[in-house]
């Protein structure tokens, strides 16, 4: 019995004590009253249990036969498997289930059955941890500087180019105003 279904019945328990009416039963499930009506006859007829769902339980119409899946995990097991490096993987299996075997039979479909029986898990490729760079050890050995074009001076001066300076070491920081993306005098022809 799923979640709503639990849900609905402990609601129609309460119309079954006769402290709601099918219409309050309604508008708490969320339900038309037509169907609300519905819901309660058949909880009246066989209690709880008939409020599950009708195709619960079942195989789908959509589901492959047991005999091909078993004949596809057969040679999965027999041609496609191998040590944990060396195995193929759902969707190269199923290229080759269909080039080599003439079983059309996609690669979902393949990876579900693998995992079930076992022959496939996920592996992840472990990457190389990123640690940060070690500072430089002396102040003035690496300095970074960065410039920003902005109106600085909120249209009472000219638009400048604040510069700032971080030296790595250390984390000083020095800020310079000018005309270019530059620190000291411009270089000059």
């Amino acid at each position: 019995m799923s979640e709503r279904e639990m849900r609905r019945a402990a609601v129609l328990a309460q119309v079954a004590a006769r402290e709601w009416t099918v219409v309050e039963a309604a508008e708490r499930m969320e339900l038309r009253y037509r169907q609300s009506k519905r819901l309660w006859r058949r909880y009246r007829e066989r209690g709880a249990a008939g409020l599950v769902h009708g195709s619960a339980g079942r195989v789908s119409n959509r589901a492959m036969p047991k005999k091909r899946r078993a004949k596809v995990l057969r040679l999965i097991r027999e041609k496609y498997t191998g040590e944990v490096g060396q195995r193929f993987g759902p969707t190269l299996a199923a290229e080759h289930l269909w080039s080599e075997d003439g079983i059309a039979i996609s690669a979902s479909t393949v990876r579900r059955w693998m995992r079930s029986e076992g022959l496939w898990s996920r592996g992840r490729k472990v990457r190389a941890h990123r640690s940060r760079r070690e500072r430089k050890q002396h102040f003035g050995e690496l300095v970074q500087m960065d410039g920003s074009f902005h109106e600085w001076l909120e249209g009472r001066g000219p638009r400048g180019c604040l510069m700032n300076l971080v030296d790595d070491a250390t984390g000083t920081t020095l800020c310079r105003m000018g005309e270019q993306e530059t620190i000291g005098p411009p270089w000059e022809s």
